[in-house]
């Protein structure tokens, strides 16, 4: 690194420094930074049942999507439709790839030898 790029970062450094005088002295000090309000732990449990809602929720979406389509509703167009039922396609596909991957780590952990 030339000098001059040297100089160009620590004057960004003391810009940021004087931008926020009680960040600057937390990573002096070495302290973690703690954000105000910061999110609950997740367990597995808890993040893989969310994931499965959500997969869930895009495929009921979709076929609601396509009965309203079918009964001739208007607000339900087919580009919708179509959009819908490949947003759930690929939510579930990429579900199905990592439940295989999940399956096959398992595997892998107890085919290993003692």
């Amino acid at each position: 690194m030339s000098s001059l790029d040297v100089q160009s970062v620590l004057s960004q450094i003391r810009s940021l420094r004087s931008q926020s005088p009680a960040l600057a002295d937390r990573v002096e000090t070495n302290q973690p930074l703690r954000t105000v309000g910061s999110a609950p732990e997740t367990t597995f449990t808890d993040a893989a049942k969310a994931v499965l809602d959500s997969v869930n929720a895009t495929q009921q979406t979709a076929n609601n999507l396509k009965t309203r389509f079918q009964m001739g509703d208007p607000q339900a167009d087919l580009a919708r439709v179509m959009l819908a039922s490949g947003r759930a396609q690929v939510s579930f596909t990429a579900l199905t790839e990592v439940r295989n991957r999940l399956v096959n780590a398992y595997q892998d952990v107890m085919n290993m030898p003692i």
